[in-house]
């Protein structure tokens, strides 16, 4: 870029006067790569606000469940991150996404779980579940649902053991103290059922303030459910996560299982009881939110929830397993991909519908008219002009022959029909009042295939 006339008064100005090319030397140009603009919010400072949330979680669990909590949490956590430490890449620990695959999966499990399967978890989660797939930002599933589908598949009776609260909160809720590889012992104390299991199998309901406060059995973190809406709800007002996402799930519970409360209240639950019972809270707001896993367009979050709530009704009420989040969560995470391909936006209103609309295109002539054609067959400005070029909104270049090109957001996956103009050789139109008297030489146009620029660049 060319100086301007007043440009070395300035710079002379801006060094205090003084003429001697020591002075000028100080007036630099500092060239950087993009980008430019940089959020403070970066990836380890979202992880580690992630797991100050789940602290509160994890200290109610703390005061229901006793020191069984704490245990399986901390096997969880020590599995993930020492599969991280050994595994990962250098220094991938510190962004914190290992301990909260810990955390997630050691609230997820019965306090009662022995600890070397917790951390057997904690390993299958990170290695299988992320680090297999590339490291963060990789992997398709949810890494601590993936560690407790593996957990559910391969210790399926130790899973499923809900021992009820003991007298002293220092007793442990089972035998999480089992050697590794011997099946744990009978716990010493009755087992019960989470409210979800007394729901489906014995007709039997539970208070919806006990699944608000978290008074009830099941696994580690997810029955104090309003906590947990509390705290997912300061992860949203920071922008951590998409809110829609929890919105399209709890929307959709409440609506599909309102509607088969009101056909049969009899063999129904109630549309609160499902949003606060089992975990769906924990599951809306840590699991289906997670940035990796979910869909990144405005379309396909709610798309993503709908589909997890519509789902979990269908499990628990007519599958048989009384809860289905899990399931739910993986099976969304494997369509993601395909929800984003599905709902990419695009600054053309009508490249959405892709082929099933067909795309208009305008082509606007030295006369100054302008006529829009469908992108089928041969394309001809008319009335005839030595001058005709593409609007930028159009999906493809105005040339001779076919060729491919996109759009703003998005590649067009067949070529675009020949498009016909009335010369070989083209050059921009120029409104008639910019136009310099006496004719004007003539250039050949080399069309780009973006749309956000102007459609060629004239070479003389």
């Amino acid at each position: 870029m060319s100086a301007g006339p007043g440009d070395l008064d300035r710079a002379l100005g801006a060094a205090g006067g003084a003429t001697d090319l020591d002075s000028l030397t100080e007036i630099r140009l500092r060239i950087a790569a993009s980008p430019h603009l940089r959020s403070p919010h970066s990836t380890p400072r979202i992880m580690w606000n992630v797991v100050g949330s789940l602290v509160p979680v994890l200290v109610v669990a703390t005061y229901y469940f006793g020191p069984s909590a704490l245990l399986v949490v901390a096997a969880a956590t020590l599995g993930s991150v020492l599969t991280e430490r050994l595994f990962g890449p250098g220094g991938s620990t510190r962004d914190g996404s290992a301990v909260i695959t810990g955390l997630l999966l050691g609230l997820i499990l019965p306090p009662g779980f022995p600890v070397w399967m917790a951390f057997l978890g904690g390993v299958f989660g990170v290695g299988f579940g992320k680090l297999i797939f590339g490291g963060l930002g990789q992997n398709i599933f949810n890494p601590a649902l993936l560690g407790r589908a593996f957990l559910q598949a391969a210790f399926p009776l130790a899973i499923t053991t809900w021992p009820v609260q003991p007298d002293s909160w220092w007793s442990l809720r089972g035998d999480n103290l089992a050697l590794p590889l011997m099946s744990p012992s009978a716990p010493d104390v009755a087992t019960g059922a989470t409210p979800l299991g007394l729901m489906k199998f014995e007709g039997v309901s539970t208070s919806t303030w006990d699944l608000m406060i978290g008074s009830t059995g099941g696994s580690i973190g997810e029955t104090a459910g309003l906590l947990i809406l509390v705290c997912g709800a300061y992860l949203a007002l920071r922008k951590y996560m998409d809110w829609r996402i929890p919105a399209g799930i709890f929307l959709t519970v409440f609506v599909f299982s309102g509607a088969l409360y009101l056909i049969g209240p009899d063999r129904y639950p109630s549309p609160t009881f499902m949003l606060f019972s089992g975990g769906l809270m924990i599951g809306a707001m840590y699991m289906a939110t997670d940035m990796v896993t979910s869909p990144v367009t405005t379309a396909g979050a709610w798309i993503f929830g709908i589909g997890i709530g519509a789902l979990v009704v269908l499990i628990r009420v007519w599958g048989g397993l009384p809860e289905g989040v899990m399931y739910a969560i993986l099976f969304m995470n494997a369509l993601v991909p395909f929800i984003n391909r599905a709902t990419q936006p695009s600054s053309w209103p009508l490249s959405r519908w892709r082929g099933r609309w067909p795309a208009w295109s305008s082509c606007s002539c030295s006369s100054g008219r302008t006529r829009r054609y469908r992108r089928t067959g041969l394309q001809r400005c008319a009335p005839r002009s030595s001058t005709c070029w593409m609007d930028p909104r159009a999906i493809g270049p105005c040339t001779s022959r076919p060729t491919g090109s996109s759009s703003s957001l998005r590649r067009v996956r067949t070529p675009s029909p020949p498009r016909r103009c009335s010369s070989a050789t083209t050059r921009p139109a120029i409104p008639s009042d910019m136009r310099s008297p006496g004719p004007s030489p003539v250039s050949r146009i080399s069309f780009t295939s973006s749309s956000d620029t102007m459609p060629g660049r004239a070479a003389s």
